[in-house]
């Protein structure tokens, strides 16, 4: 069995590994013991036929239709064996012994079920990337930020936040990942299809006493919105009904009622903003994203119930007990290092 499997989700991605797969190669296997897959999630371009000529090292995990980010990884998880699995996106280009710091460091803290390196933008190097940049928390209310981006506002990577810290989550981009634990917690919840994935999936490991850590010693960049762009309605409407349900399945009883009546608040608020920015239709997906979630809040009630049974640590120190978002609007904290947590 390998030390490290190194899974790659690819939907129609052939350039994006044409582009970046040779540096996760080059850089991965020289660590020995690491087994480098792709799971095609029956992409329709070239990808396999790729794969299959100009990477003929890399093991290729056939998946019989799109599952999207979730379940295409619980079901190329199955296939895999190895103490340690590492979710990298296609668009990830990764530094000589990238694997190294992140492996060392959960070889020494079995408390620690997962971690991520560094994020930096592959577009503008000396700046942290949006999705993940160097460590995820939560706030009260729901809203995820991390140590070097908040909201809109993406740093500039000066080395301010190079300390490895406890983290509420870690991102999806690049999540290094003991097998045992994402077996023992269930995987990603395929329902979710994409985003907000490996933040329900890390809160349900915290709330059972498992560590979440962000090892920067290690650093990757990441292109970032190579499936769906920033502003997709598609994007948001997943985005909001994916928090919600997130919401509904790991916040303890005492929380649960007043969270969800003042995210009800803030979604509408969420839509008007958009609506005088004049997307409207990212408005519409935010009310689209509130009514499917109310429709289908009932089918999450036995995943809520298991997480509530199975939670040891009611109060998670990486959520804020305050809002991020009176933070960043009322109060101009811009920056991870001058919030209030």
């Amino acid at each position: 069995m390998n030390k490290i499997a190194v899974v790659i989700l690819n939907w129609n991605g052939s350039e994006m590994l044409r582009t970046f797969l040779p540096s996760v190669i080059e850089h991965s296997a020289a660590d020995g013991g690491v087994e480098i897959c792709v799971a095609d999630n029956a992409s329709t371009d070239d990808s396999v036929a790729l794969l299959e000529t100009a990477f003929p090292s890399v093991r290729i995990i056939r998946l019989e239709k799109n599952y999207g980010f979730a379940d295409g990884y619980n079901f190329a998880l199955q296939q895999v064996e190895a103490e340690y699995v590492v979710l990298l996106n296609s668009d990830v280009a990764v530094e000589p012994r990238w694997l190294q710091p992140l492996a060392a460091y959960m070889d020494v803290h079995p408390e620690v079920a997962a971690c991520q390196p560094k994020i930096r933008s592959w577009r503008d190097k000396a700046y942290f990337e949006y999705a993940g940049a160097s460590g995820g928390f939560l706030d009260a209310y729901g809203y995820p930020f991390c140590r070097g981006r908040i909201f809109s506002s993406v740093e500039k990577d000066d080395g301010q936040y190079d300390a490895p810290i406890p983290v509420f989550w870690a991102t999806g981009a690049a999540l290094f990942i003991r097998l045992k634990d994402y077996r023992d917690a269930g995987g990603l919840d395929g329902r979710f299809f994409a985003h907000m994935e490996e933040i329900d999936l890390c809160w349900r490991l915290r709330a059972r006493g498992r560590g979440i850590v962000c090892v920067p010693q290690s650093t990757v960049f990441h292109v970032g919105g190579a499936t769906l762009k920033k502003e997709n309605p598609r994007k948001t409407f997943l985005n909001f009904r994916n928090n919600l349900i997130m919401l509904y399945k790991n916040l303890p009883a005492d929380q649960l009622v007043p969270v969800m009546r003042a995210r009800m608040v803030l979604d509408y608020v969420a839509a008007l903003a958009f609506v005088l920015k004049g997307q409207l239709p990212n408005a519409r997906a935010v009310l689209a994203a509130r009514r499917e979630y109310a429709a289908i809040r009932k089918d999450f009630k036995a995943s809520r119930d298991e997480n509530m049974k199975k939670t040891i640590l009611h109060s998670i120190p990486e959520q804020i007990k305050s809002s991020i978002l009176v933070q960043f609007y009322a109060k101009g904290r811009k920056s991870f290092s001058s919030l209030k947590l």
